[in-house]
């Protein structure tokens, strides 16, 4: 494995801008920078050995400070969307800022996501490890906590994040990787082709807000059945209202175990390159935002501006708003416990 990091400068606050890229023996590689833990890119080679990048980001390193659709980017305290920023805990209201309609979204407007995290190339030259300690009162969040996110990379392809936090007060967390995916090489395209499997029977329904309306529901009859593989973009058009929401798939699946143990959660495939990810987690459900409001948003690597639809992204994590229903998964997070996730990204040739 070959490690190598590069300096691009300097935050407003005096912070060195640091990247870094994984290169293993096949010549696939992974690259990261230290504006919020970010996945920067990722270079798989397709059926003929040809290695192109799958991860949108942009062009200029600094315009990852600017970064309205999170791309690759590590999120949270709490990622996804916590209704009206409102939650209690202990019997305390805590009163987050609003950055996505009336609601909180992925930690704030200056969330961890917008920070410069300490980074560093870990022994063995296998594995970049980031951290950020988190202020007490940042967002409005309770407690310090400590995040430390490790992306090992192996010989075989394989892309391991692993999630941690400590805490000095009790506090929520849900902690993921924002990634996107275009399997065909970033700026080649829409997704609509690519083939999606999601190892779930339900997934949560959302107001009009986003917001989760209560139970998980059943996705058999309805175009949020991925159960078996199927295009992106076979049902994303229906008269649903779900999809009208989110102007195509922004949603929740549940994923069969919510005890920490790890399960497979999705399966990516461009049919034309042959490239697939297989997503496995510890995690109990997984975001699918098939990048429905990206227009506008910067170019890409290779110039080529960032479009609707032309990238997906695969966010293993909590249930959104968990903090005000009791009935979904545990995101309260204690003095002396630890909070450990693992999200791992399986590269491979069909």
């Amino acid at each position: 494995m070959e490690a190598t990091q590069y300096i691009h400068g300097y935050s407003p606050k005096g912070e060195a801008i640091v990247s870094y890229k994984l290169t293993n023996k096949n010549g696939a590689y992974v690259q990261f920078c230290n504006i919020g833990a970010a996945v920067t890119g990722i270079g798989i080679p397709d059926r003929k050995g040809i290695v192109k990048d799958v991860v949108p980001g942009y062009e200029n390193i600094m315009d990852y400070f600017q970064d309205a659709p999170y791309l690759g980017k590590t999120v949270g305290r709490y990622a996804n969307r916590i209704a009206g920023g409102l939650f209690t805990l202990n019997g305390t209201k805590h009163q987050l800022a609003i950055n996505n309609g009336p609601n909180h979204l992925h930690g704030g407007p200056q969330s961890m996501c917008r920070q410069v995290w300490v980074s560093r190339i870990e022994e063995g030259d296998d594995a970049v490890s980031f951290t950020y300690a988190s202020p007490h009162g940042e967002e409005n969040y309770p407690g310090n906590v400590q995040v430390t996110v490790t992306f090992r990379w192996t010989e075989n392809n394989v892309l391991t994040m692993e999630l941690r936090a400590i805490t000095d007060m009790p506090t929520i967390i849900n902690l993921t990787g924002h990634t996107y995916f275009n399997l065909a090489g970033e700026g080649s395209g829409p997704v609509d082709d690519h083939i999606l499997q999601i190892n779930a029977s339900k997934y949560l329904p959302v107001d009009k807000t986003s917001i989760p309306l209560g139970a998980p529901a059943p996705v058999e009859g309805t175009p949020f059945d991925f159960r078996d593989p199927k295009p992106i973009g076979r049902d994303i058009a229906m008269d649903n209202e779900q999809l009208r929401i989110g102007n195509g798939y922004d949603h929740c699946w549940c994923l069969p175990s919510s005890d920490g143990s790890m399960q497979k959660a999705a399966f990516l495939q461009d049919p034309v390159s042959g490239r697939t990810l297989t997503m496995r987690t510890t995690q109990p459900g997984i975001q699918v935002y098939t990048g429905n409001w990206l227009d506008g948003n910067g170019n890409g690597k290779n110039g080529i501006p960032h479009k609707n639809r032309h990238a997906v992204a695969l966010e293993c994590q909590n249930y959104p708003d968990s903090p005000n229903h009791p009935e979904y998964p545990n995101c309260v997070l204690k003095p002396g416990e630890l909070y450990l996730q693992i999200i791992e990204y399986d590269f491979g040739i069909l």
